[in-house]
């Protein structure tokens, strides 16, 4: 599968879909209409046509990426067809990997737990409750 060449504008929910940043039509509709996604710097809505060449700026979570169209496809495909469709900005590029790695920085700050307690934790913990009961 490759971008169809006859398609000159397609629905943003849709193109969304098809370039794999959501996984079903419903999601992406809904991140559009929250505010999550924005074309050429503006609020849109699901129905917007979007054309090669226009900017697309995504929030999920703390991330934020902004891509450029490149082509436009209305199917899904695999991943690697599905990148050739957008082409992602230096400037977000940059942005991202500062981003992952203060998450990770944070992350490494919090302590970390080792799942359920064992038997002996158990114990204790119950023992402690009971003192504190009393």
């Amino acid at each position: 599968m490759s971008a169809d060449k006859s398609l000159q504008t397609l629905r943003l929910d849709k193109w969304l879909w098809a370039a794999r940043f959501y996984k079903t039509r419903s999601l992406a509709t809904a991140a559009i209409s929250g505010g999550h996604v924005h074309l050429n710097s503006e609020r849109i809505k699901p129905a917007k046509t979007l054309k090669c060449g226009d900017e697309v700026r995504i929030r999920k979570g703390q991330m934020e990426i902004t891509i450029v169209v490149e082509a436009i496809s209305d199917r899904r495909g695999p991943a690697a067809v599905a990148q050739t469709l957008y082409r992602e900005t230096a400037e977000s590029q940059i942005k991202r990997e500062q981003d992952k790695s203060q998450i990770r920085a944070e992350r490494a700050a919090l302590p970390t737990t080792r799942g359920r307690p064992d038997k002996h934790t158990q114990r204790e913990l119950r023992r402690l409750k009971k003192e504190q009961g009393e």
